[in-house]
């Protein structure tokens, strides 16, 4: 049996995370306030780390019960209230991005990647794998390259990886269901020193090396286009959309197995 360690959401697409100690799951699927907001340019495409390594100059934190955004970046400090400031918010982003930018929110979904898909979950153990493969990588930058929402301890390295592929069995994680939909294909921000912005020497070719040489005989390598992929991308389904996760919580095999 495993256990919820850790509940991230990312209020605003592409910038930092904000633990919780418990997340509703929202009618779309997702978890309350993870990509509630994103900056979209004039052309409709969204500001984040696939498109620019600025957000690593940017330190946010962020309030759920406020929704007061704290932004730190180049030695001045801003806050914003994102439901009533919206506006001013997005022409301040706007002169740090350089670009014309407007602040949207969608409170039922959120701006997700993959819009028909819902929470992404990895494991402690494989965060550990993982860090250990670069000299200069600690479990916590780990974390913060791959930004999962979910992290459950007391599993395997790479035990997400049981989840896809046909026949693939789901999971229960506080009574809310979780089924595999794909692994996560990886983009440069893993590459990347989440503080500094700096990608790390050879990043992604000992990223695919490792991952073969580690890649779990329970997992089925059909299921997994690249090796440049890691973090298991789930679904929940319809009848646990009002469910709330929590940290603490047990995570188990859907038929109650461990």
């Amino acid at each position: 049996m495993g256990t919820i360690e850790r509940l991230t959401v990312y209020p605003v697409k592409g910038l930092d995370g904000v633990d919780r100690e418990a997340a509703a799951v929202t009618p779309g699927g997702t978890l309350a306030h993870d990509r509630e907001f994103a900056l979209f340019d004039d052309d409709g495409d969204v500001i984040n780390g696939k498109r620019t390594d600025r957000v690593h100059d940017l330190d946010t934190s962020f309030d759920p019960a406020t929704t007061e955004l704290t932004v730190a970046v180049d030695g001045t400090h801003e806050r914003f209230d994102l439901m009533a400031e919206r506006e001013r918010a997005a022409e301040w982003f706007s002169t740090v991005f350089g670009a014309d930018l407007t602040l949207k929110q969608d409170q039922s979904l959120g701006y997700v990647d993959r819009r028909d898909m819902g929470p992404s979950v990895i494991s402690t153990a494989t965060l550990r794998e993982v860090a250990s493969w670069f000299d200069a990588v600690t479990v916590e930058g780990a974390r913060r390259r791959l930004r999962a929402n979910v992290e459950v301890s007391g599993v395997p390295a790479f035990w997400e990886d049981r989840f896809v592929g046909e026949d693939a069995p789901a999971f229960e994680a506080g009574g809310v269901r979780f089924e595999g939909v794909t692994p996560c294909g990886r983009c440069v921000v893993p590459e990347r020193d989440p503080d500094s912005g700096e990608p790390t020497p050879e990043f992604r070719e000992r990223f695919v090396e490792q991952r073969a040489a580690t890649f779990p005989e329970w997992a089925d390598r059909s299921a997994f286009d690249h090796l440049y992929t890691l973090m298991l991308i789930a679904r929940i389904p319809d009848v646990d959309r009002s469910g709330t996760l929590r940290v603490g919580a047990d995570v188990m095999l859907s038929d109650g197995n461990s």
